[in-house]
C-alpha cells in the first residue's frame, strides 16, 4: 500500500482525441496525489468525472481497472485515479476528492465515522469477492513441520523465525502498516514469543514468501486472498483461535483469527445521489475471486491495467451488461 507523501502517476490513455490533464493535488492528512484525467466517448456525455481511489495491492488495481475501463469506454466518463492509502481514501469522501473505493476490507471504524456519523459516504454493495486475512507459512514448512499450522504450536518454533529485526523473538512479517491488521494485538494477547515486523508493501511481502519457498527458509507472515500469488506459491494458513462475533470488537484485546470479509464498495453520498451512470456502475459492479485473480495475474505479469481490463471485459460482456441494467 502506498505511504503518505509518495507519488505514483497513473494515466488512463485518452480516446477519441480527448486530452489528458494532470493536476497535482494535496490529499487529506498531508498525502500527495498525482491525478491524471482521461475522457472516453463524447465530450457531451452526461457522466462527467469520477474520482477513483487507488489502493496499492494488485487485487484492488484489478477491480478499479475494470470499473474504470467500463466507465470510460462504455459510459463516456472522465476517470481520475488517485493513489491513496486506505485511511486517506475515506477522508476523501468528506473533502470531495474521492467518489468511490472499489474494494473495502472491513474498516468498521471508518465506516462508523464516514457513513454512520458524518453521512459523507454510503455502502455501495458487495464486490462479490470474499476476503480472508491470516498468518501463513510457505508450503515446504507445512510439509516438514505439519503441526506448525496449528497456532498453539507457534511458540515451539519461535526461534526458527527469529531475524535481525525481531530482537531475538520470532518474526511475524506484515505488509504495509496501513493494511487491515490485528497482528500486534494477537502476538500480545496470545502470549506469543514473536514480534511484528513490517515489510512495507504487498510486493515486498510476496517476494519474501517467494524467496522463503525457493530457498527453504523459515517465514511466518500476514497474507490474504483473493490473491493471484497463491496460484504460484500455495501458502498454508496457520489456524489461530476461531473468530466469533465480537471477539475483535476491542482492537487492543483481539485474541482471535480474522473474520471472513464480504468485500464491498464505498462511495461518497454526493456521488451516490448524483444520478451519474458511473455511480450506477459502481453499485452494479460484482464479480468473483477467480475473475479478480485472472485480471490481477495479467497485471502482475506486466500487462497494463487498462489492457488487462479490456481483455476481461471483452470476454465477459454479459456480466458487464448486468452491471449496467
Amino acid at each position: 500500500m502506498k505511504k503518505a507523501g509518495h507519488l505514483l502517476k497513473r494515466t488512463i490513455p485518452a480516446v477519441a482525441g480527448a486530452a489528458a490533464a494532470a493536476l497535482l493535488l494535496s490529499a487529506c492528512g498531508g498525502a500527495s496525489v498525482n491525478q491524471v484525467a482521461a475522457a472516453g466517448g463524447s465530450s457531451a456525455a452526461p457522466c462527467g468525472a469520477v474520482n477513483v481511489a487507488m489502493n496499492a495491492w494488485v487485487g484492488y488495481t484489478a477491480n478499479a481497472a475494470v470499473y474504470s475501463y467500463v466507465a470510460k469506454n462504455q459510459l463516456g466518463c472522465t476517470v481520475v485515479q488517485k493513489d491513496l492509502n486506505e485511511q486517506i481514501s475515506w477522508q476523501g469522501f468528506s473533502s470531495g476528492e474521492v467518489d468511490v473505493i472499489m474494494e473495502n476490507w472491513g474498516h468498521d471504524d471508518l465506516a462508523k465515522q464516514y457513513i454512520t456519523d458524518q453521512k459523507a459516504a454510503v455502502d455501495a454493495g458487495p464486490t462479490g469477492n470474499e476476503g480472508h486475512i491470516g498468518w501463513y507459512v510457505p508450503p515446504w514448512m507445512a510439509e516438514k513441520y505439519p503441526d506448525i499450522t496449528d497456532g498453539k504450536n507457534l511458540n515451539k518454533y519461535a526461534s526458527m523465525f527469529a531475524t535481525s529485526e525481531s530482537g531475538g523473538k520470532g518474526q511475524v512479517l506484515d505488509g504495509d502498516p496501513a493494511f487491515v491488521t490485528n497482528d500486534e494485538a494477537l502476538v500480545k494477547n496470545l502470549n506469543l514469543d514473536y514480534k511484528v515486523v513490517f515489510s512495507g508493501s504487498e510486493a515486498a511481502l510476496i517476494q519474501s514468501f517467494r524467496t522463503a519457498q525457493q530457498n527453504k527458509t523459515p517465514l511466518l507472515g500476514y497474507f490474504y486472498e483473493p490473491q493471484w500469488f497463491l496460484s504460484e506459491v500455495p501458502l498454508k494458513k496457520v489456524a489461530l483461535p476461531a473468530w466469533t462475533k465480537g471477539c475483535d470488537a476491542d482492537a487492543e484485546k483481539v485474541a482471535c483469527d480474522y473474520p471472513v470479509y464480504t468485500l464491498n464498495k464505498v462511495m461518497s453520498t454526493k456521488f451516490a445521489d448524483s444520478g451519474s451512470p458511473a455511480a450506477k456502475l459502481a453499485k452494479g459492479f460484482k464479480w468473483t475471486n477467480d475473475d479478480q485473480n485472472a485480471v490481477a495475474t495479467d497485471i502482475q505479469g506486466g500487462t497494463a491495467p487498462e489492457a488487462a481490463a479490456k481483455k476481461w471485459v471483452d470476454a465477459h460482456q454479459d456480466v458487464v451488461a448486468s452491471w449496467l441494467k
